[in-house]
C-alpha cells in the first residue's frame, strides 16, 4: 500500500512524534534523554527548524515544531531518528539487534491558535496523564519543566512560541484535556489529519494534498 500523504511546509506547526519498535523503551536511563537532548540541539544547529515544546517518554517521544523551509521537518526528523538509531546501538552495544522505532515518524499540521495550545497542553502533560509523575512540571525530560527553570539550560533547545501562552498555564497543563480533545489529537497522530476548526483543516487538506485524511476510513458504502 502507498504511504499516506505528509505535509511539511515552511512556516506550518506540526506535532511529530515516534515510538520506539513494538512500544520497546528507548530511553532506559537518564544518560539516554540526556544524550537524545543533545541530538535534539544538534540537528536545530544544522536544520532550520524550530522546536515549541516536547516530551520525551519511555517508549516514545513528542515534538512540536515548525520547519522554516519546504521538506525542513522531513530532513530534521530522519537526521534525528538515524543519529539516535546509531548512536545508541553503539552506546548499548545493540548493533544487528533490529530497529530503534517501530516506523517513520507521524506528524500533522496544526492550526496557530487554541489548536496549538491544546497540542502543547496535550504533549507536556504526557508523563503525568501516564502517571510518571504527580505534576506535569515535574517530569524533567520535557518542554514545561525547561521552561520554568530560571536560567536557559544547556543545551539549548526551545524557540519562543508563536503565540502567547494562555495565563497560569503551568495549571492548565495539569488540568486533564476533555475527552474530545483528546480524541481529536489522537486520531490526527493515526491519520496526518490537520487539526484546526473545520474551513481551516480543509484548506490546509486541499492545498497540501491530505484530503485523504479526512474521509472516513474504509470503502465508501454501495448504494
Amino acid at each position: 500500500m502507498p504511504r499516506p500523504p505528509r505535509a511539511d511546509e515552511a512556516d506550518g506547526l506540526y506535532h511529530a512524534l515516534n515510538r520506539g519498535n513494538l512500544k520497546a523503551t528507548i530511553f532506559q536511563k537518564e544518560g539516554d534523554y540526556v544524550a537524545f537532548e543533545k541530538i535534539l540541539s544538534e540537528g536545530l544547529e544544522l536544520y532550520r527548524v524550530e522546536l515549541f515544546s516536547y516530551q520525551l517518554m519511555p517508549n516514545h517521544y513528542h515534538l512540536v515544531l515548525r520547519p522554516l523551509v519546504d521538506g525542513e521537518m522531513s530532513r530534521f526528523m530522519k537526521w534525528v531518528g538515524g543519529t539516535h538509531t546509531m548512536r545508541y546501538h553503539a552506546h548499548h552495544h545493540t548493533s544487528g539487534f533490529g530497529h530503534i522505532y517501530q516506523q517513520r515518524y507521524k506528524s500533522f499540521p496544526i492550526q496557530d491558535d487554541d489548536h496549538f495550545l491544546m497540542v502543547c497542553r496535550y504533549v507536556e502533560r504526557n508523563a503525568h496523564r501516564s502517571g510518571l509523575v504527580l505534576a506535569a512540571e515535574d517530569w524533567r525530560w520535557g518542554s514545561l519543566w525547561r521552561w520554568l527553570q530560571k536560567s536557559e539550560q544547556n543545551p539549548k533547545l526551545l524557540s519562543a512560541w508563536p503565540i502567547s501562552r494562555l495565563p497560569n498555564w503551568v495549571e492548565r497543563v495539569n488540568q486533564p484535556l476533555t475527552e474530545k480533545e483528546l480524541e481529536a489529537v489522537r486520531r490526527c497522530a493515526h491519520r496526518g489529519q490537520p487539526l484546526g476548526d473545520a474551513s481551516w483543516a480543509g484548506s490546509i487538506a486541499k492545498r497540501l494534498k491530505l484530503e485523504s485524511t479526512l474521509r472516513p476510513k474504509g470503502r465508501p458504502k454501495q448504494e
